[in-house]
């Protein structure tokens, strides 16, 4: 019985000091903030962070852990690294902003400032990673590249190509050769015809290449040329026949040549096509 009064005494002077033993863990200060002395835990890419955005310099980051007010933001320097309060210096150049949540959280549970903390990083400018885009297009410029984006796209977010343009464009990637996509299969054709662009690619829209047609038409002029024109959609581009325009009477002057050809041969560009007047 003694045993059981003594046990009972000593849990209620544990439970008294309990408030202040709280208080003094409360009151000791934190750490001071120091760069981190050795490498940020790695986080392998995963099926659920592919087509993510990748950091890199330049792009401005905003932080936030969850449960506090206030976020941080934070540009990203030129070398690929961020500094940051309570962490120190932190290798963030190919990483995602999932990843890089990850590793803060881990370094500010691993430094003693939270128990689990969770961080959300998010771009507030995104600088690093962007696709040039000129030429006949409507915005010619840089295009910030935040997500995975197909050729169609990059084209649709500058306005589109304009009238004058040719219908094709041009990638031409940081490495590799040049190639060529048809603006109208862009939009009709399978993936392979409307790929996905890549940080760096440079994308031209050409002008169009033209043909000139003059005489018995309707609307004499200058047209571009489009992939498969023949020379009765060229007629029909310069406004159709005039009353007495004839489309058997009609020649064609190639490289400073003057040819026959019916109305089904192709027009190739700088033809000078003209049409003739009927007999009767």
């Amino acid at each position: 019985m003694a045993t059981s009064t003594r046990a009972f005494a000593a849990w209620l002077i544990m439970m008294a000091l309990a408030p202040s033993v709280a208080a003094a863990q409360l009151a000791t200060p934190a750490p001071p903030v120091v760069p981190l002395a050795g490498t940020a835990p790695q986080v392998q890419n995963s099926p659920d962070t592919e087509g993510e955005y990748v950091l890199g310099p330049e792009d401005v980051l905003e932080i936030e852990i969850v449960g506090q007010a206030e976020k941080a933001r934070a540009r990203v320097y030129t070398d690929g690294t961020v500094q940051l309060n309570l962490v120190g210096k932190i290798e963030v150049a190919g990483k995602t902003p999932r990843e890089l949540g990850t590793i803060i959280a881990s370094e500010l549970k691993k430094g003693g400032f939270y128990a689990n903390p969770v961080v959300n990083v998010e771009v507030a400018n995104y600088a690093s990673r962007y696709v040039t885009v000129l030429g006949a297009v409507a915005s010619p410029g840089l295009v910030p590249i935040n997500r995975r984006y197909r050729l169609s796209e990059i084209l649709a977010r500058v306005g589109g190509v304009q009238e004058s343009g040719a219908d094709y464009v041009i990638v031409r990637p940081e490495n590799g050769p040049e190639q060529r996509y048809l603006i109208e299969k862009l939009a009709t054709g399978d993936s392979n015809d409307d790929p996905y662009v890549t940080p760096g690619d440079k994308i031209f829209s050409p002008a169009a290449e033209v043909f000139y047609i003059s005489g018995q038409v309707n609307s004499p002029g200058t047209y571009a040329v489009k992939q498969g024109l023949t020379i009765a959609q060229a007629i029909a581009r310069g406004g159709g026949l005039t009353q007495s325009g004839s489309d058997r009477k009609v020649s064609v002057t190639r490289e400073g040549k003057k040819i026959k050809l019916d109305s089904s041969a192709a027009v190739e560009p700088g033809d000078v096509v003209v049409v003739g007047e009927r007999l009767f």
